[in-house]
C-alpha cells in the first residue's frame, strides 16, 4: 500500500509540474497563440481547486485528475516547441519547490468565479 501511495504522489506531482509548465510556456514569446490559449485554459483548470466533476462523486470524481488532465497536458505539450517545454518544465520544477501561496489560490478562484459569472450572464441574456 505504501508503494502505491508513493506512486500516486509522484504522478500527482508530475501533473502539477506539467500544469505549471504549461502556464510558463504560455507566457513564452515563441509559443504559438493557439497553444498559449489551450495551455492557459488547462493550466488554470489543473491548478484550480474547482473541478468539473466534484471529487466527492465516487470514481468519476477523480476521472478528470487521473485521466483527462494528463491527456490534455500531454496533447498541449506537443503543440509547444520541445525546447520551450523543456525550459518550462525546469522552471515549473523550481516553482513546485517553493511554498504555496494563499493569495494565488484566491486569484485562481476569483478567475473561475468571474468566468462562470460571464458564461451565466451570456447564457441568460
Amino acid at each position: 500500500m505504501t508503494r502505491l501511495w508513493q506512486r500516486l504522489r509522484f504522478w500527482a506531482r508530475l501533473v502539477l509540474r506539467d500544469g505549471l509548465a504549461l502556464y510558463v510556456a504560455a507566457r513564452h514569446a515563441r509559443t504559438p497563440w493557439y497553444a498559449k490559449l489551450l495551455a492557459l485554459i488547462v493550466a488554470a483548470y489543473a491548478l484550480s481547486p474547482i473541478d468539473l466533476i466534484p471529487d466527492v462523486i465516487p470514481v468519476l470524481g477523480f476521472l478528470d485528475e487521473v485521466i483527462l488532465l494528463p491527456i490534455a497536458i500531454a496533447l498541449i505539450a506537443r503543440l509547444i516547441p520541445a525546447d520551450i517545454m523543456a525550459e518550462s518544465r525546469a522552471t515549473a520544477e523550481r516553482m513546485v519547490q517553493k511554498p504555496r501561496s494563499k493569495a494565488g489560490a484566491a486569484i485562481i478562484i476569483g478567475i473561475w468565479v468571474s468566468g462562470l459569472g460571464a458564461v451565466l450572464w451570456w447564457a441568460l441574456r
